[in-house]
């Protein structure tokens, strides 16, 4: 008995200290990271968070109302541009720590300025660096009256989606799978899919972030804030911050035309209290991420995607042999 009390107690150290077991429960990071992957997540990278809630251990089940004064322990590295970072999903009602985690690659790290001009995304004016494991829709064109194999499709290592006329589909798949399918016989032009700039996507969505933008193959430059930036606030760039003053740094805001009330004290500029971060999937069309929702505060972050230490493959329900101990990072 007080080897199993031994043995829980230190799992829990562990857990919540040093490192945490993480599924990968959908595509939008794929290639990179494959559905049915399995990660050793690192806290110790970043720097562990002390207990935020009173919760059952190794359980979703915390006590409502009741959050605990809390730290982070300094880690051994910060974020760095385009690291796979687990965080908790800022939009979730709920105590930070009790919120779902999400997994996603940090295309912009504070003070960052990022803009997406179809489809490419840019960073500090830069083109973004690209990665084996991004994936992209593209549209594929092959000759009169041949139809593209959707099978053939699949064995490169793409996904057929759908046709979009008489001779041309829409491809999901990385640029080394575009080269070699634009090499086939059959196929006469390889492109990226891109929204045209007009095209209204994010009407269909609630988040205040990108209700004032228009589709996620498009962002005007943004900066991504930082802890002591301060900014103009305006009817127009509110949809950017609101999230941030009220929802993630706790203020009170009311708005009067032009002006704004922020804990009862007229004004329209604000000090940013935390650092944030840009995170987009790797499945650039089936992710909703920052493009989406917003920054992702610091106090969200759980830790570093690690090790893939095992993965299963659902639709042949067989491991991926290749893939276990394949460290994330290199």
């Amino acid at each position: 008995m007080d080897a199993l009390l031994f043995a829980a107690i230190a799992a829990l150290i562990i857990r919540t200290f040093f490192f945490e077991a993480y599924r990968i429960p959908t595509p939008s990071m794929e290639e990179t990271l494959l559905t049915g992957d399995f990660l050793v997540v690192s806290k110790i990278s970043y720097g562990p968070r002390t207990p935020m809630v009173l919760a059952v251990p190794f359980t979703n089940i915390y006590l409502p109302g009741v959050k605990l004064p809390w730290t982070r322990i300094p880690g051994y590295e910060d974020i760095e541009r385009n690291d796979i970072v687990v965080f908790n999903y800022p939009i979730d009602i709920a105590p930070i720590a009790a919120k779902t985690n999400y997994i996603k690659r940090s295309v912009g790290i504070p003070g960052d300025t990022l803009s997406i001009r179809d489809k490419e995304l840019f960073v500090n004016n830069e083109s973004a660096e690209d990665f084996p494991g991004i994936q992209k829709n593209y549209i594929v064109t092959v000759q009169e009256r041949v139809r593209l194999s959707p099978a053939k499709v699949r064995a490169a290592g793409a996904q057929l989606i759908r046709a979009e006329g008489p001779n041309s589909y829409r491809v999901n798949m990385t640029q080394a799978e575009a080269n070699a399918i634009g090499n086939w016989v059959e196929v006469t032009n390889v492109e990226p899919f891109v929204l045209p700039e007009s095209y209204n996507e994010f009407s269909r969505v609630d988040f205040s972030f990108s209700s004032g933008f228009m589709n996620h193959d498009h962002l005007p430059p943004t900066v991504v804030p930082f802890e002591g930036q301060e900014v103009t606030l305006t009817p127009e760039n509110w949809h950017v911050y609101e999230n941030i003053v009220t929802r993630y740094e706790g203020n009170n805001v009311e708005r009067n035309g032009d002006t704004f009330i922020i804990n009862g004290e007229e004004r329209n500029t604000y000090t940013f209290q935390q650092d944030y971060y840009f995170m987009m999937g790797d499945n650039r069309d089936d992710s909703e991420d920052s493009r989406f929702w917003g920054f992702v505060p610091h106090d969200h972050v759980v830790g570093k995607a690690g090790l893939i230490y095992f993965s299963w493959d659902s639709e042949r329900w067989l491991p991926r042999f290749e893939r276990l101990l394949n460290f994330i990072h290199d």
